[in-house]
Parts: structure tokens; C-alpha cells; sequence
């Protein structure tokens, strides 16, 4: 699988703005040879937007994600759509399996190439530091997996990266690759270096962290730097703070070679 990671400046509260960035990048990744694209957290409004969460918010199957959809089918490339607000009741009245009656969620939606949703995924550890997430969304619960390009794919979201038990949970249901979109700030930028590349290493898989570039708002600003890790935790391609794709190509025999040379996960008790 050809991963494209695409790190893109998101105007907090620029919905239309930030929509048309992640279309674009779709579309220059799959010119490009992607066969996968990620986006990266609330791409649509911008993490720390919290005032504009509820007018952000769309169901599954809203405006943005027939957007998202139908760029992955005319380019014939796999998309997560980073994560954006979900209106849950909304969802619900459409007939999506939610979580919970109401509320909104943090979600990440991953469409094949033929436009089928694959995967949802809804934030299950939410931010409450210095932060408004955890008082403003209902957090996840299911953690599923798919097949996607010889990979079995899951998806975990920024925050829940300090939580280990949840890759292992992951590695348990087949996992060899996993997305990680992410607004992770200044100034732990040493974190967001070090806390994907060791969910690479504990879980000898494929770790695609991808952040979001420039500044967030007026006082906070994310670091970017997203990165590609390989079984053995390498980072295979990365970038700066600035906008860009930064593509690598995620081979499940790598997974399956590593494992087998150093098999830690049998070891296991």
C-alpha cells in the first residue's frame, strides 16, 4: 500500500476553506500513486475551535463525507476522512449505528476506492487538559479493524496515543497498520515524536501519525512533523511544520517478516 499522509494548514472555524485543502490533497496524493490518504484531526473546523463544534457538525453520510467519497472514487484512492464533529442524534435519524443517543463525537470514517465506508471510529480518549473536548463530545467505544490493501487497518485519534492498552487490544484483532490522525500542539513536540514510534515498536506494525501544519489559532500552534513508522519503528518519511504529503509505501510482508525475526508478541503473559 502507497500511504500518503496529508498534513494540511486547518483555519479554525473555515469549514468551506479547510474542506477544499482536503479534497485537494486527495487529489494530488492519488496523482501522485497513493493508494491511501489521511487526513488529519477535525480537518474540517480545526481542533480548537470549540465555540464552532455544533455548526461543524454533520451525520455520517453528511455533506463533507459525499464530498470525501466521491474524490475517492473519482481518483480511485482509499480516504480517512481525519476525523470531523459528528451530530450523533443525526446520525442515529439516519440509520447509523451511534454509541449513544446524543451528543457529538470526534470521528474518523475510512471510504475505499469504490467509495464503500469501511470503518468508523469514534475518539475514545478525549482531551480535558487545558482543553474543552472532553466537556463538549461523548467519547467512543468501539475499536474496529478492516482490510485494506493486505492490511488489516485500525484507527486511533491524537490523545489516545498515551493510552498503550489500546494498541494491544488492536494487535489482538489482526492489526499491521494504523492511522493516527492527530492536532497535536506545541510544546510537546518531543511526545508526538516518541509516542507513535513506540506503538510502531511495542506492536511490530505500521504507524501513519498525521498532523495538522501551522498555526491552529491565535495561541496555540501544532507542531506537524507527520510521520510514516515501519515495524521496527523507523520513520520511513516524515516532513516540517509546513503543509505537505508525505507518502511511503506500508508493505504487510514487512510486518509478517519482522514479526517472524523477532516475534515479542508470542512472548507475551
Amino acid at each position: 500500500m502507497r500511504l500518503a499522509l496529508a498534513q494540511q494548514t486547518v483555519a479554525g472555524g473555515a469549514v468551506a476553506a479547510n474542506v477544499d485543502r482536503a479534497v485537494a490533497a486527495v487529489e494530488d496524493a492519488a496523482a501522485d500513486g497513493a493508494d491511501c490518504v489521511a487526513l488529519p484531526e477535525l480537518f474540517t473546523v480545526g481542533y480548537f475551535a470549540f465555540d464552532d463544534y455544533a455548526d461543524a457538525a454533520e451525520p455520517l453520510g453528511g455533506p463533507t463525507h459525499r464530498r470525501l467519497r466521491a474524490a475517492a472514487v473519482e481518483h480511485g484512492v482509499a480516504v480517512l476522512a481525519g476525523t470531523m464533529v459528528e451530530d450523533l442524534a443525526a446520525s442515529a435519524a439516519a440509520g447509523a449505528s451511534v454509541p449513544a443517543p446524543e451528543g457529538l463525537a470526534n470521528t474518523a470514517v475510512l471510504y475505499d476506492a469504490d467509495g464503500d465506508r469501511r470503518l468508523v471510529y469514534r475518539k475514545r480518549h478525549l482531551f480535558g487538559y487545558d482543553s474543552a473536548e472532553a466537556g463538549l463530545l461523548v467519547p467512543g467505544e468501539r475499536l474496529p479493524t478492516t482490510d485494506l490493501g493486505g492490511h488489516t487497518v485500525g484507527v486511533t485519534t491524537c490523545y489516545d496515543l498515551r493510552f498503550p492498552e489500546l494498541y494491544r487490544r488492536l494487535v489482538d484483532d489482526g492489526a499491521t497498520l494504523l492511522l493516527v490522525p492527530s492536532a497535536w500542539p506545541y510544546p510537546r513536540v518531543e511526545h508526538w515524536k516518541l509516542l507513535p514510534r513506540a506503538r510502531a515498536v511495542e506492536n511490530l506494525l505500521y504507524v501513519g501519525a498525521v498532523n495538522g501544519a501551522a498555526a491552529a489559532d491565535a495561541d496555540t500552534e501544532l507542531v506537524g512533523r507527520s510521520t510514516v513508522y515501519d515495524p521496527w519503528g523507523t520513520p520511513v518519511a516524515t516532513t516540517g511544520e509546513e503543509p505537505a504529503v508525505v507518502t511511503a509505501d506500508a508493505d504487510p510482508g514487512r510486518v509478517e517478516t519482522v514479526r517472524a525475526e523477532f516475534p515479542a508478541l508470542d512472548d507475551r503473559r
